[in-house]
Formats: structure tokens, C-alpha cells, sequence
């Protein structure tokens, strides 16, 4: 697997110029190759860049919910109107609940799903909801996009230690690598608003703290 992965990263690499945002100004030759809480790793061409190869399998880490900002509630003008599948990788995530920090390489991956159905169509509504057995409500369709956000400071420490990435706002097939995108284009909005180091964390707190055993079930000593 790691040999696949560098086989990848170089034939990217064979096509791509070294390329670091100007607003982004760490030491090339300090830059993180390896962090020792992560396994599934952030991948970049060539260790002296802050572009960043798509992670893989996302949709197999650990799902931190899906915010939700549909063109209906937001005068029809929402800049992300699909939901927001958010994942993270196993061993941030439980390194999040013992440490209540993120490590170093984390990687969260959010995935845009659209709204299933268009307005026009029989039982859309004109906000674009619909009836299901469950109610009336908007429900998820197809997929329309991938971001990634990773924890470097050795990168990323004008930004408070986070990069963001888009690979495209499209339905599939996303872009293999991704150049980090200007702390104004993506940053800025966490830095200004995010709870909790650079994350909107009371979205997923309820998924990530883990469900208590009921008293009968606690095994005592």
C-alpha cells in the first residue's frame, strides 16, 4: 500500500510544479514527511509543497455528521446548499477522545451531497423539500464535491495550524491533488468563527463523545 501511494505521488509530482501560496510562509525544509499518531497520513507532492494528494476511502472513516445550508433557508444564494458529509480518520478520532485535541495530521474530509430531487418535479415543494414516509423534509442525492481540511503546523501555522483543499465542486471524478487554497478563500471563515481549533466542533460534538453504558451494564471492581 505505501509503495502504491508513492508510486502515485511521484507520477503527480511528474506533471505539477512546486507550488506554495504565497500567504502561507513556513520553512519548506521543516515541513512535516511523517506524524506519529496518525496511520492513514496526509499524502503531498514532494515533501516541500502544500499540495495535497486526495485522501482515499474517506467514506470508510469515521462519519462526524452532515450540516446542512439548503438554498431555501438562505435567499436562494447558499454558497454550499448540499449537505456536508464530514469524516475523519479512525485514529484522530480516538486520539481526539482521549486527548481532547486533534493530532497533527488529521485529515477531515467533508463530501457535498445535493438535495435529492429538483423543484418542478411531482412532490417537490417550491423549497425544494418533499414528502417521505418520515415527513416532509429535504433528503439526500447525489454526490457534488470534496474538501479536506488538514492539521500541520509545520504548513500551516499562519492559519492556526490548518490548510483547506478543494478538489472540485462537481460531481465526481475529483481531482487527484489539490494546492491548499488561500487562508482568505477558506481559513479565514474558521479563524473567524470555528469553536474550537479551527473546527466547528458543537456540529459533531453529540457523534464524537462516546454513549455512556447504562448502570446496569457497567462492569464494576
Amino acid at each position: 500500500m505505501k509503495t502504491t501511494k508513492k508510486l502515485l505521488i511521484l507520477a503527480i509530482a511528474s506533471f505539477s510544479t512546486v507550488v506554495v501560496a504565497s500567504d502561507y510562509k513556513g520553512d519548506r525544509s521543516k515541513f512535516a514527511t511523517e506524524y506519529k499518531n496518525i496511520v492513514i497520513e496526509p499524502q503531498w507532492v514532494d515533501s516541500d509543497t502544500i499540495e495535497l494528494v486526495r485522501p482515499l476511502n474517506v467514506r470508510r472513516w469515521v462519519y462526524l455528521g452532515a450540516p446542512f445550508t439548503p438554498h431555501a433557508l438562505n435567499g436562494n444564494k447558499a454558497n454550499f446548499p448540499e449537505f456536508h458529509n464530514v469524516y475523519v480518520q479512525e485514529e484522530a478520532f480516538q486520539h481526539y477522545r482521549d486527548h481532547g485535541v486533534w493530532p497533527e495530521g488529521t485529515m477531515m474530509a467533508k463530501e457535498l451531497q445535493l438535495v435529492d430531487r429538483a423543484v418542478g418535479e411531482e412532490g417537490v415543494q417550491k423549497d425544494g423539500s418533499r414528502y417521505e414516509p418520515s415527513g416532509r423534509g429535504y433528503f439526500p442525492g447525489k454526490v457534488n464535491g470534496m474538501d479536506v481540511a488538514v492539521k500541520d503546523s509545520t504548513r500551516f501555522s499562519e492559519s492556526k495550524n490548518w490548510g483547506y483543499f478543494n478538489f472540485g465542486h462537481h460531481a465526481p471524478p475529483y481531482k487527484v491533488s489539490s494546492v491548499a487554497a488561500s487562508i482568505g478563500e477558506c481559513a479565514g471563515c474558521h479563524i473567524a468563527n470555528a469553536d474550537e481549533d479551527m473546527v466547528y466542533m458543537k456540529m459533531y460534538r453529540p457523534l464524537v463523545e462516546p454513549l455512556e453504558l447504562p448502570e446496569a451494564l457497567k462492569i464494576t471492581h
